[in-house]
């Protein structure tokens, strides 16, 4: 062969290898000639492989393939698209084998890697999945000046990667992988909002960086703003309708914002296709149980378990539900779990949680609380929480509301009283009064609304001293954006809705400002029970005081002396609702909060068990059921490990009712 043919011959191969990822009908064409000259062109052959793939064509792509990987077995690229080829065969076996042999011989292949962690992930393979995603971010980083922090993000060296790309996009302001990269660090130390702003500026800067919006929306959802996210979602969808992580994303979006049917019919479609993916069936089983379908829910949960024992979120989960208790066998099977050494800490914990609970129903009271001590500090380790610094943010929030603020400010902020605030601590019965209410036929139920917060964090360090400075006009426009936010969760069309976020307590002051005519409650229970209740719950997100008794006294302590403050520059604003009292007095204690919400009795109210309405927190199941004592006096069986807790309580620990 002539060295003017083979360099033809060489240019038509190059043109067939580029036009593979936007023509494959061109490159097929050109590696036909191709062969035509050079039959045994293994290049040529691997153009064409790829090329009948890519069109659809996966038996053809095979027949190609095969032979040539046989033929070529130590050739990276060609294992890869045999790899592929297989898997769109579904013959997932053989595919996972040719793309271990393709990463193997060329660790530096991202689509490789990629393939492999799809192939994995519909074979129910979590951790081999997370791990093949992992090395396609890491071999995806081309720049040589990105390998470093690229390297240290693969290896969880996260401090190292965060220096190392600050440093870089210093440098690079416009590198938008660089941004992406940092924002991934971001997002895997919690730091949705930091994330958020670094994806938005890589999509101002390259829109279609897909990987980018992926990050975006999901640093939106972490911080609740679904509403926000599913837009950005939708984007990627119509990009690629198939793609399980934009589905799975989706569907918990659609569930934030209330469209339960949208979430459970996404779950129900990715499940048909991947049958034996544990993730999706315990997602599936978080929404089947906010809706009511606790059966549907227990067996989604169990099939998660069956595929991945290690799964402790799905045991967690289980014993969430608070309904049943678990066995002997499935306590063994708990244990066996954590005597691995393979086991992440967030499974770990959960675990620890979750045989808590199992040991709690049946009496070993003492085995118990070493189960949810250890699962909280655990949990305590990976959430820092400064006490001190909580307690001073009170004190700024004590020294400002005082009844001159107020006063000077009356008439002031929005119009409106659709809104019902209902605040205190979690699991003071803040989910029971939002049944209650939202059985109402006036009253619709939402859920744990972020957007006051929001509202909150937007006016910057100077909050909350800040309001001192606001006009009423800007007063006004707060209120008025509160509203306009959260007009999303209003589904039913009734003139009042509920804001269940507990932590709310902190922006009494706020929310008195901007929406003077809301309805504002106070949740409270005895502070043992609440405080201890808070103590074996582990909480998905935002409860980072709950982790550590003296902590958790301290908290409470700092709750009492704000809503005591507020008490008194504004007598009878906030209407509280002893638990205890609640339960011992149910009707009498109803026909006070309606009367105080300025609604008439419903006997509806009493009967808020009927209510079959979406319910997102933990007590989902409780309120399923009439009330009952039997939760009230649940410390006193752990009083003798409650000492810290006494302790930091001080005087919160008798003068708790107000």
């Amino acid at each position: 062969m002539g060295e003017a043919l083979r360099d033809c011959l060489s240019a038509a191969i190059q043109r067939g290898a580029e036009a593979l990822a936007t023509d494959p009908a061109l490159a097929e064409q050109l590696a036909r000639e191709v062969l035509k000259v050079a039959p045994a062109d293994p290049r040529a052959g691997l153009i064409l492989g790829s090329a009948r793939r890519r069109l659809a064509d996966p038996a053809g792509a095979r027949a190609i393939l095969e032979p040539l990987a046989k033929a070529y077995p130590r050739a990276a690229n060609t294992q890869y698209e045999l790899g592929a080829t297989l898997g769109a065969l579904g013959e997932r076996a053989s595919a996972i084998a040719a793309l271990r042999q393709a990463t193997a011989l060329n660790r530096e292949l991202p689509e490789a890697w990629r393939a492999l962690g799809d192939q994995l992930f519909a074979v129910g393979d979590v951790g081999g999945a997370e791990a093949a995603y992992a090395e396609h971010q890491r071999a995806a980083v081309g720049d040589p000046a990105l390998r470093p922090a690229a390297d240290a993000l693969f290896e969880g060296r996260l401090v190292a990667a965060e220096g190392l790309l600050r440093d870089h996009v210093k440098a690079h302001p416009g590198d938008v992988v660089g941004l992406r990269m940092l924002g991934e660090v971001f997002s895997r130390i919690s730091r949705h909002g930091d994330a958020e702003i670094l994806f938005a500026r890589c999509l101002e800067l390259l829109p279609s960086y897909d990987g980018a919006r992926f990050g975006y929306a999901n640093a939106l959802f972490q911080q609740q703003k679904a509403a926000q996210a599913v837009p950005q979602v939708e984007y990627l969808l119509a990009r690629d309708a198939a793609d399980p992580a934009y589905q799975n994303l989706m569907a918990a979006c659609l569930g934030l914002v209330g469209d339960f049917d949208g979430s459970i019919g996404i779950y129900q479609g990715l499940l048909a296709v991947h049958p034996k993916q544990p993730r999706i069936w315990l997602n599936y089983g978080h929404a089947l149980r906010t809706i009511g379908r606790r059966e549907e829910a227990v067996t989604a949960y169990k099939r998660c378990i069956a595929l991945a024992p290690g799964i402790g979120d799905a045991y967690w989960s289980l014993a969430n539900l608070k309904v049943a208790s678990f066995t002997a066998e499935d306590e063994t099977a708990m244990n066996v779990q954590l005597a691995r050494t393979d086991l992440t800490s967030d499974d770990r914990l959960h675990l620890h949680y979750a045989l808590g609970k199992a040991l709690e129903d049946r009496g070993a009271y003492a085995a118990s609380f070493e189960h949810y001590a250890t699962g909280a500090k655990i949990r305590r380790l990976e959430t820092p929480y400064d006490a001190d610094e909580a307690h001073a943010n009170i004190r700024r929030s004590v020294n400002l509301y005082t009844e001159e603020l107020f006063t000077a400010r009356a008439g002031h902020g929005s119009g409106s009283d659709d809104p019902i605030f209902i605040v205190g601590l979690p699991r003071s019965g803040s989910t029971l009064i939002e049944q209650i209410l939202a059985s109402h036929s006036a009253v619709e139920g939402t859920m744990e609304l972020p957007d006051i917060g929001f509202i909150a964090a937007s006016l910057g360090p100077r909050y909350p001293e800040i309001l001192a400075d606001l006009d009423a006009g800007q007063l006004a426009a707060l209120g008025d954006s509160y509203i306009a936010s959260t007009r999303i969760h209003r589904k039913l069309g009734r003139p009042l809705f509920i804001d269940k976020m507990p932590n709310n307590f902190h922006h009494v002051g706020l929310i008195h400002l901007i929406l003077p005519n809301a309805k504002i409650i106070d949740a409270r229970r005895h502070p043992l029970g609440a405080c201890f209740s808070g103590f074996k719950q582990h909480f998905a997100q935002g409860q980072s005081f709950t982790y550590d008794l003296t902590d958790l006294g301290r908290y409470y302590r700092d709750y009492v002396e704000l809503m005591g403050r507020f008490d008194a520059a504004v007598p009878g604003r906030v209407h509280r609702v002893i638990y205890e009292d609640l339960v011992d007095d149910t009707e009498a204690r109803v026909r006070r909060l309606l009367d105080y919400c300025g609604l008439p009795f419903e006997a509806g109210c009493l009967k808020f068990y009927d209510n079959d309405r979406a319910v997102r927190t933990v007590s989902s199941e409780q309120v399923r059921r009439p009330i009952f004592r039997e939760g009230l006096d649940q410390w006193r069986r752990y009083e003798a490990w409650l000492g810290p807790l006494k302790a930091a309580l001080g005087p919160a620990l008798e003068g708790w009712r107000g």
